[in-house]
């Protein structure tokens, strides 16, 4: 599992700390990942996934697990969410 957010894209940037004496020196600046659980009305259960705390905004901002995975793209979502869109689709016709 890498430092990218499947949501929103966010990655591991790069730059240098700058001293005073303005030495410069390698450094990375991580996404603001978390581990977060998302509550899903079709299928009656909590999903744990790892995402920026933006994308846990456009997922609230989109009305929900549900509403979001309804109106992504499947090109736009990684496989895990793929998966997790089919199961939703699934859950809310049974």
């Amino acid at each position: 599992m890498g430092r990218r957010c499947p949501i929103t894209g966010k990655g591991v940037l790069v730059g240098n700390n700058v001293s005073h004496a303005n030495n410069k020196t390698k450094r990375r600046f991580l996404p603001n990942l978390q581990h977060t659980s998302l509550f899903s009305d079709a299928l009656g259960r909590n999903v744990r996934v790892r995402i920026s705390a933006r994308g846990v905004k456009t997922i609230e901002h989109a009305g929900g697990l549900d509403a979001f995975l309804k109106g992504a793209r499947d090109a736009d979502l990684p496989p895990e969410f793929r998966r997790l869109k089919r199961q939703v689709s699934v859950g809310k016709t049974a």
